[in-house]
This record gives structure tokens, sequence and C-alpha cells, in this order.
């Protein structure tokens, strides 16, 4: 009988299992950090910080509040600051606003809105009177061709100053007026590669060398002409010979008869 096989011990068959242990930890290792740093990821997005939403125009309390303010022929809007709103007008900008903001003793930050119609009044004549609270070189219209005055304008009345002023101009033919005429610039800014009016350049030049390569081609297109031209001039000469003292001839006179012809004729009477 063969005898019988011998058992297996237990350190024996431990590395035989050890290893596919290690190979299941291993390859589950990597597994579960990814899961965790997957979950872990999706926990920080949702604890991140929301967008907040933008911010609109401030909804005013104030039961007597006016969206719609009208200021010089103007509508502003009322939810704006009483700098800004005024800067909306044309012949206002950020420092003739703020000035007239700061005359009135009105808060800049306070919107126009808020402020009673009769402090929008104020306003409004303070602009046209702002030449006696503040120096000359603040404002628009210094020294007025017709009255001599110094004034600001604002709205329609500065696009009308400026066209009579442009006119005046063009009417005593000065310089400036000659220019605006013509449609160029008026303030010595440089012409030549800006403000060019007109039919290009290139076309011109385009036309005068077409112009220049037809006459070089005339002349060479025919070549007896440039002999018989110097001949033909002696011919003509000789045969329009000119009297020193004699007088040109009448438009309309009979021409003059040969002599030939007369002295026979004048024989022939007499035989």
């Amino acid at each position: 009988m063969s005898p019988p096989p011998e058992p297996k011990s237990k350190d024996a068959a431990a590395p035989a299992v050890a290893p596919e242990e290690s190979a299941e930890g291993k390859k589950g290792g990597p597994k579960e950090k990814e899961a965790k740093g997957k979950a872990g990821g999706k926990a920080k997005t949702a604890k991140g910080p929301a967008e907040s939403p933008k911010k609109g125009k401030p909804i005013p309390d104030n039961p007597n509040f006016r969206y719609i303010v009208r200021f010089a022929g103007v509508d502003l809007d009322g939810r704006r600051s009483a700098v800004l709103a005024l800067s909306g007008v044309r012949g206002i900008g950020p420092r003739i606003a703020e000035t007239t903001v700061r005359l009135a003793g009105i808060n800049a930050a306070e919107m126009i809105g808020n402020l009673p119609e009769a402090t929008v009044d104020g306003l409004e004549e303070l602009v046209h009177v702002l030449p006696t609270k503040v120096p000359a070189w603040m404002v628009n219209h210094k020294t007025d061709r017709t009255t001599g005055e110094t004034t600001h304008l604002i709205g329609g009345d500065l696009d009308t100053g400026v066209r009579d002023d442009t006119n005046q101009m063009k009417m005593i033919r000065s310089y400036k007026g000659v220019r605006h005429e013509r449609g160029q610039k008026v303030r010595g800014q440089r012409t030549r590669s800006n403000g060019r009016t007109g039919m290009a350049a290139g076309v011109l030049k385009k036309e005068a060398k077409a112009a220049a390569a037809a006459a070089a081609a005339g002349p060479a297109g025919a070549p007896g002409a440039p002999a018989a031209a110097p001949a033909a001039a002696p011919a003509a000469g000789a045969a329009a010979p000119a009297k020193a003292g004699a007088t040109p001839a009448k438009a309309g006179a009979a021409p003059a008869k040969p002599a030939g012809k007369s002295t026979e004729t004048a024989a022939g009477g007499k035989s």
C-alpha cells in the first residue's frame, strides 16, 4: 500500500492565500480611495458658497417717489443719484453736476426721485445762473459774440448756440468757417493720413498713369508721323509769306483777284 499523503502545514498553506488577499487589498485600496475622493469632492462642491444674485436698482420706500423726473426738457431716471442723473443732460458733465448739487446743498448720493419738484426746479435755475458762481473756464459759452455775456448752455439751447456760432464763422469767411464749409478738420489736426475726403487718391493715380501711358503709345504707333511733321513745317511757312506792313483782311470782305487776269482783260479791251 502506498503511504498516506502528508498533511500540509498551516504555514505552507498561508502564503498561497496571502498573495491573493494582498492583491485584492491592493486592488481594493485605490478603489476605496477613489470613491472617497469622489465623495469628498462632491461634498466640497456642495459645501461651497452659493452664487449671489445680481444687485438691481434700489426700490424706494417713499410713497411720493417719482420714477421719471423732468429736467431741462429731458426725462431722467429717478432711481439714479442726483449727480449721475444730472450728468445725463447734454451740456452737464460730472464736474458741473457735482458743483450744482453742492451749491444747492443737496446730498449727492440722494436719489433724484426723492427730491421735491420745487428742489429740482431750483437746480435747473441754478444751472442757468452758474456763470455768476463759478470761474469762467468752467462754463461752455464764454463771451457771446452778440451780447458779450458769459452763459452756460444746456439741452436744446446748446445745439442752437453751436449752430449759430458755426454759421457766423461761415458768413465772415474766417479760416474756421471755410474749413467748416469744406468739411475739413478745423483745429489744425493732421490731414495727410486722417480726415481725407473726396475721391480716393489711389483712383486718381491710376487715371493719371493710364493717361500717361496712352500719350506715350500714340507717337510710337505711327512710324511715319515723326518724319512727316518736320517736312510739312517749312512748306507751310513758305506758302504763307507775310508782309511787314500788311494789314489783316476784314471779316466778310471779298477775296482779292489775281494780278495776271486783270492785265489780260485790260489788254483785250484796248485791242
